[in-house]
């Protein structure tokens, strides 16, 4: 009977636990977290076996780790974001990465529509209005903003600021965006300091993912250049935003609204946040539902397969954005 391919896990992946059946039948996991022993003396028990390494963005993938592993070739992880691994080890390694490619960008796209309608037009708090009975008691629900031709900076235009970039335009909203350099295919404006997008802009929605040169990218500066009537909108990742300055900022009323989807140590909420009203929160949710769900467990296998099958990763990593 032929051997399966061997694919690590150093900690469970959410996204696969659910369907591991699947997986199963095409592959053997390995799972650290199983074993009695101490990580690096398991890795080195895995040493001249592992080629694949399975992980999500719960998994931090140290170059200890991988130091451990020197047959390793491939990670697969089922997150767009790479922080949780050490890249400049997997490069000088030649290791390939493979993510989670654009199997949540359409979902996370319509989130981030949803969040900027709603800080907008005053939605879920006119839900909470009519559900306490104000109606009949404090008259007239106070106004929102029009969305159409709203001025609107991308942070990251990579493919979930793509799809928001669409649904954007039908809303006849004046896009521009920030990304790590300039794209010769995208007719928007492109600013490469993020304050300068932020002072020609009503709203900022952030997709980019976290390296070391967006951590805080969204700070004090930023957020002043935004203004008083501004709304940020946050489908990427928690610090990319100082989020201290933003509560500042938004009790201040030096910023209109904000719409966010991640919080720094969620799921531990501030309590400023939760009492402000030009606030809308949702719980880490932007990227899930089950179809994204369905896609991103089918790529994951397609990655796996691929690799194992000595052809090109669907969803390679290639430093872009």
């Amino acid at each position: 009977m032929e051997k399966l391919p061997v694919v690590l896990q150093l900690r469970p992946v959410p996204a696969i636990a659910a369907v591991e059946d699947r997986f199963l039948k095409k592959f053997r996991f390995p799972k650290a977290w199983e074993s009695s022993m101490p990580m690096n003396l398991f890795l080195t028990t895995q040493a001249q076996s592992v080629r694949a390494l399975l992980c999500s963005s719960g998994t931090h993938v140290t170059a200890d780790a991988l130091r451990c592993l020197p047959s390793l070739q491939c990670i697969v992880t089922a997150s767009a974001g790479l922080n949780h691994i050490n890249l400049a080890e997997c490069r000088q390694r030649g290791i390939a990465i493979a993510n989670s490619g654009d199997s949540f960008s359409e979902d996370a796209a319509d989130y981030a529509i949803g969040l900027f309608l709603d800080v907008l037009r005053r939605i879920f708090a006119g839900d909470r209005f009519v559900r306490r009975e104000f109606w009949p008691t404090k008259g007239v629900y106070p106004l929102g903003s029009r969305s159409r031709g709203k001025r609107v900076g991308i942070v990251g235009l990579g493919q979930i600021g793509s799809e928001v970039a669409k649904r954007l335009l039908a809303f006849g909203c004046s896009i521009s965006y920030n990304s790590r350099k300039k794209k010769p295919s995208i007719a928007f404006p492109y600013y490469s300091d993020v304050r300068d997008l932020a002072a020609n802009s009503v709203v900022l929605i952030l997709c980019c993912a976290l390296t070391k040169e967006t951590h805080h990218i969204i700070n004090r500066d930023v957020l002043l250049e935004l203004g008083e009537k501004g709304v940020i909108i946050n489908v990427g990742r928690d610090d990319l935003i100082d989020e201290k300055e933003l509560i500042l900022c938004l009790m201040q009323r030096e910023i209109g609204g904000a719409g966010l989807d991640v919080i720094e140590n969620e799921p531990d909420v501030p309590k400023e946040l939760l009492v402000l009203d030009n606030v809308k929160l949702s719980p880490h949710r932007a990227v899930w539902t089950p179809e994204s769900l369905l896609s991103l467990q089918d790529l994951t296998i397609a990655n796996l397969e691929a690799f194992f099958s000595d052809k090109p990763l669907v969803s390679e990593f290639r430093g872009e954005g």
